[in-house]
Formats: structure tokens, C-alpha cells, sequence
């Protein structure tokens, strides 16, 4: 290895560029790819195994290098002496990365502590959230893995045209592309039981969309005899929702349990759940967010035009 002690720290950096791709709490990222092309010029021809081994090597290298200058900074900076206690350590090599925010991002590490690896690490991501439905969610992140390893957009595009086919045609059970939420806020928004000759509950305003589905749920339960046998939906219960479509009863979403489902309401789901809505305000936004991040495209309403507004 050349002697990258002595490589001035703006070798390369002629032009003050941010080489500090992420930073939080007491981690650091640093794109390196512009050192390794100044201390290999091939470096662009070696396999990306090799790529991560000396990526790897002047980590380790550059560890001790600033461990070893924080006597100085506390002498000079703070005048500060004696002994410190500050040590840097490499902990991965990262082989891609993809920074949504502050505690969000997703990184695709190959090495971890000299432990050579092949795996996908996610932090804060939507789709990794426990209200996202599982099934959107493993989408999500077969895309995710897809792009941080290189695949063309034109591929991402075709798959992601095909998901929303599957969604749209029934493939996938609505089972599976319900929102799953906690009931928490059910009596806060309850404002009225309905009365004899009523058939709904008056919802109070400003109640959010699953409470609403939870509500409409329990008086559709009602209202068709069917509470005799199942279960209506009480506060602090573990619950899927959906959109629907124009109906007969005017309901916007409903609620329903995966354990305890009624005939007749699950045919009425499926009747008139609103399938286009549900891949549009579930994981449309995040894929267009996503897409936005990548610079794929300068708008997104082409892009929606193109792949997203099936008849």
C-alpha cells in the first residue's frame, strides 16, 4: 500500500467538495471511492470484492491515523492534556447506500467488523413501519435491494407496473393489503351509538381513517344481525383496514380482523374495496418519493402517466 499517512487530505478534494456521505451521533460515513482512485488508478477494473478488501484496508489504516491526532486536537483546540479516551473503529464497508433522512436510510453492507456479508440494512424506512401492509412492504424492498445493486431503472419500472397489475386484477388477497393498525383512539371519536332505526354511529370530526373503518365496521356488524356470532371491534384490538369504493351504505373504509371475519363482510370487501386506491396512497407516495431521490425523472407525473394510470 502507498503511504496514505502522507497523502495530503485534499488530494481529492480540489474543489472543497463534502466527502461525509452521513453523520449521526457518533458515526460517521465517508465516500471513499475518490481516495481508492487516487492510491489505485485500476481501480474501476477490479471486481467489487477487491474493491471492498482495500476499502476495508485503508479504513483500518486511517482508524488508528485519526485516534492517534486527538491528543493534538484537545491540545490545540481546547487545551486539554493528558491522556484521551476517544477511539474511532471501522464498522462496515458499505457497498450502497440510500439516505431518505436523518435516521432513515438503507445501506448495503458486504464487510462488517473483517466479517465478510451480504445483507440489507434498514433504519427508519416507512416500509419497515408495522402500520405498512407485509406484503407492500417485501415489495418495497426487493426494490430497494434491486437498485442499491445496480439494476437498470428500466427493470425497476417493469416490475413495479406489474405489482400494481397483481394488485389491481386481484392476485393479491385484499388479506394482505390491509393496513394493519392498534384501535387506540376508538371512544374519543365516538360521538353517538346509533339509534333505534339508525344505522351508523356519528363519528366525531377530525377522526382519522382507520378509526372511522373500525366504527363502520362494527355497525355494519350490527346492523346485519351478525354480532350474535362475531366479534365487534373493541379499543386497544390488533386490526386490518382498507379503502372502498362508491357503495350502497356511502362507507369510505372499513375495518376488519384476520382472525374472526364474517362471510357476508368480507364479500362486501371485496366487492367494493378500492384496490387503485390503496397501491396510490399506500406506496405510490413511497415509490415516487423514492424515484424523486435516485433523480430518475425531473417530474413525476409523467412517470405516473406512463406506468401508474391504468384503465
Amino acid at each position: 500500500m502507498k503511504h496514505i499517512e502522507e497523502t495530503p487530505w485534499w488530494i481529492c478534494d480540489p474543489e472543497d467538495t463534502n466527502y461525509i456521505a452521513y453523520s449521526d451521533t457518533d458515526s460517521i460515513y465517508i465516500h471513499a471511492e475518490p481516495l481508492l482512485r487516487h492510491l489505485y488508478p485500476n481501480f474501476e477494473e477490479m471486481p467489487s470484492e477487491e474493491k471492498d478488501d482495500k476499502l476495508e484496508d485503508i479504513a483500518l489504516k486511517y482508524q488508528d491515523i485519526i485516534t492517534d491526532s486527538y491528543g493534538d486536537l484537545a491540545t490545540d483546540c481546547f487545551n486539554a492534556k493528558g491522556t484521551h479516551r476517544l477511539e474511532m473503529k471501522t464498522e462496515a464497508v458499505i457497498r450502497a447506500a440510500y439516505f431518505r433522512a436523518t435516521r432513515r436510510y438503507a445501506q448495503w453492507i458486504t464487510k462488517q467488523e473483517g466479517i465478510k456479508k451480504e445483507t440489507l440494512d434498514v433504519k427508519g424506512l416507512e416500509f419497515k413501519k408495522a402500520n405498512f401492509p407485509p406484503v407492500l412492504g417485501k415489495f418495497f424492498h426487493k426494490v430497494l435491494v434491486d437498485v442499491l445493486k445496480g439494476e437498470k431503472q428500466s427493470n425497476i419500472d417493469a416490475r413495479v407496473k406489474e405489482f400494481k397489475i397483481q394488485i389491481l386484477d386481484g392476485s393479491i388477497p385484499l388479506t394482505q393489503l390491509g393496513n394493519p393498525t392498534s384501535v387506540k383512539t376508538l371512544n374519543k371519536y365516538t360521538e353517538r351509538k346509533a339509534r333505534a332505526g339508525e344505522m351508523f354511529t356519528i363519528v366525531a370530526k377530525g377522526a382519522p381513517a382507520a378509526v372511522r373503518a373500525v366504527i363502520r365496521y362494527n355497525d355494519l356488524l350490527k346492523f346485519w344481525g351478525l354480532n350474535k356470532d362475531h366479534n365487534t371491534i373493541t379499543q386497544g384490538d390488533k386490526v386490518k383496514w382498507i379503502y372502498l369504493k362508491s357503495n350502497p351504505y356511502q362507507i369510505d373504509a372499513i375495518a376488519f380482523l384476520d382472525f374472526d371475519f364474517p362471510p357476508k363482510i368480507e364479500t362486501f370487501i371485496e366487492q367494493y374495496a378500492d384496490r387503485k386506491k390503496i397501491f396510490e396512497s399506500i406506496l405510490l407516495n413511497k415509490l415516487e418519493g423514492f424515484y424523486n431521490d435516485l433523480g430518475w425523472t425531473l417530474s413525476l407525473n409523467p412517470y405516473k402517466q406512463m406506468f401508474f394510470n391504468l384503465d
